[in-house]
């Protein structure tokens, strides 16, 4: 394939319906998990379809005052202990931090509540999305697949490109290796309803940006840098203390599109501060933790709710069929 092509091959697990393609064919969920584990030259048993590779965090969410203006869901408004894991793109367990193919990187927040109820933020280091439905995003694998084996010119992937632009401008968005999980940026593509205690209601995408700013790593040093760079620099820096992140909701006009992934809006939209997620220690059992739990984006809490987008509704249900997968 094309190299300028393979960062196809970063794409986050998407979301995906239960529906089929066809009356005879598996439902859209289990197809794009199959090609995932193809592309990924799997199955690996006891990892994810994707996002295999992770490491697993702890640490705490310190609310800001402003959260109350958008949202009462206690995960907001109260401090919490969190579990936090990063992750590379893709099912390939070891894949190197630094190869284009391990993009967009992931982070999971799961939030601990004194219920013992929980409650899950899942975001991508890329603002936007290749696909707007679950049907799209397997469309964009099974050309990734398909351009595998092919010789012929234009290859079933460039046809796909060529025809879907938003594919295309997510294919083409760089994507720079970070000097750290620490250091990287993190976005919701998917809009969320936040309903405040006054019962007003906001439309607004996540993000979570490192306090001390973005760094990333320069072209010869992502070329040199260790496989493992940065599951291995984590626990180094934490050794030397805490970091965090602050994170944010970025509100909707009212003529922004809600449903749609891959559209991105504009950095003018007001962007209200939710709180401060700070890092403190590796998980000593995360590799254990992170094979048993499955995160999603509809674990939410009152005052949050799900938009209509395609892509967020259907998530878990392809979570589970990896998950599934993965227990067994």
């Amino acid at each position: 394939m094309n190299t300028a092509l393979k960062p196809v091959l970063l794409l986050l697990l998407a979301s995906v319906s239960a529906s089929a393609l066809a009356d005879d064919a598996k439902p859209v969920t289990e197809q794009l998990v199959d090609t995932l584990t193809q592309l990924a030259g799997g199955p690996h048993p006891k990892f994810r379809a994707n996002h295999a590779k992770g490491i697993v965090a702890e640490g705490v969410f310190t609310p800001a005052a402003s959260a109350a203006e958008i949202t009462k869901a206690s995960i907001f408004t109260s401090s919490n202990p969190v579990t936090v894991r990063y992750s590379d793109a893709t099912g390939v367990p070891n894949i190197p931090d630094a190869d284009g193919n391990a993009f967009p990187k992931g982070i999971a927040i799961r939030f601990n509540l004194p219920d013992q109820s929980l409650a899950d933020l899942v975001c991508i280091s890329v603002n936007g999305f290749p696909s707007a439905t679950p049907e799209d995003f397997l469309g964009l694998l099974n050309a990734v697949a398909a351009s595998g084996k092919e010789t012929t010119k234009p290859s079933t992937i460039e046809k796909y490109l060529g025809s879907h632009p938003a594919a295309l401008k997510f294919v083409t968005t760089p994507k720079l290796p970070p000097e750290s999980f620490a250091t990287q940026a993190f976005f919701g593509v998917n809009a969320f309803k936040f309903t405040n205690a006054k019962g007003e209601t906001h439309y607004g995408r996540y993000r979570i940006e490192p306090v001390t700013g973005q760094k990333f790593l320069s072209p010869e040093a992502a070329k040199a840098a260790d496989a493992n760079y940065l599951m291995n620099e984590l626990p180094a820096r934490l050794k030397s203390g805490a970091y965090s992140y602050k994170i944010s909701v970025q509100i909707a006009e009212a003529d922004d599109t809600l449903n749609d992934a891959t559209v991105s809006w504009p950095d003018s939209r007001r962007v209200v501060e939710l709180g401060t997620l700070q890092i403190k220690a590796i998980k000593a059992d995360g590799a254990s933790y992170e094979r048993q739990v499955m995160f999603s984006p509809l674990n939410l809490v009152d005052g949050i709710e799900p938009s209509d987008d395609p892509i967020l509704l259907a998530r878990p249900s392809a979570y589970a069929v990896s998950f599934g997968r993965r227990l067994q």
